[in-house]
């Protein structure tokens, strides 16, 4: 194959076959007599690798380590992974235009566009006034984009349709205009965490919740007395995480 060929074949294009060249991530193939680069299938194969592996955010030098590891691999384990990596990608995209599916027939909402998973959540819970379930909402949609779970949302629908959260939710309404360090903090914070059942607890994704991930987005959108309150909830939550996945606290 040609310089041109391969790049069709991957996908990308002849000048960034050059710059892999230029940078040493991709070996330069022994030129034919006529000065044409020969490429051969493992080329193809170890380009397709690189454009892989950024695609998902790697920088050049993490490509570059990640391909040292593969130095010495049979072509047929390559090859091998190749195609188990294309699969997966194809389960993915049909996952993907399955949901995209469902919220091309369901009517627009002022959350939208929702999972069919999280609109179903949402339609369950009771309608409410409360502010502070209103933020909880919008959280539900972010982490929704950001590729929440059915199995999540199923978790939490004993949570969303409890009466008695929506007590809880006028609590922490009340404390919009409070300090830190108001007395009604530590009691509200116990008993949201103990509203929240051992089932939401399986599915909660590894690291969270979390000040530092998914949690710190959320953090930041409260005023002081709430803030820490759902601090305090989160704590203790990924306490209660870790000792449910059997790890030590």
């Amino acid at each position: 194959m040609r310089i041109g060929e391969i790049a069709v074949l991957v996908g990308v294009t002849p000048r960034a076959v050059r710059h892999y060249h230029h940078i040493g991530l991709l070996p330069e193939p022994a030129r034919r007599a006529n000065g044409y680069r020969a490429y051969t299938v493992r080329d193809a194969v170890l380009l397709a690798r690189i454009r892989r592996l950024t695609e998902i955010g790697l920088s050049l030098d993490e490509v570059r380590d990640v391909l040292a590891d593969d130095a010495g691999r049979e072509l047929v384990e390559v090859l091998g992974e190749l195609d188990a990596d294309l699969a997966r990608q194809e389960r993915e995209i049909r996952e993907r235009r399955k949901v995209l599916a469902a919220l091309l027939e369901a009517p627009p909402t002022s959350d939208g566009p929702l999972s069919p998973a999280l609109a179903a959540l949402l339609e369950s819970a009771p309608v409410t006034g409360s502010p502070a379930a209103a933020k909880d909402r919008e959280h539900l949609a972010l982490l929704d984009a950001a590729g929440g779970g059915a199995e999540l949302y199923a978790a939490l629908r004993p949570l969303a349709e409890d009466p008695g959260v929506g007590a809880l939710y006028e609590r922490l309404d009340e404390l919009a205009g409070a300090g830190a360090d108001d007395p009604r903090i530590a009691p509200l914070a116990a008993e949201l965490v103990a509203a929240v059942p051992d089932e939401v607890l399986a599915v909660i994704p590894e690291g969270e919740p979390s000040p530092t991930g998914f949690g710190r987005v959320l953090l930041e959108d409260y005023p002081p007395a709430q803030r820490e309150v759902v601090r305090r909830v989160m704590e203790a939550l990924a306490v209660r995480v870790r000792a449910t996945r059997g790890r030590s606290v």
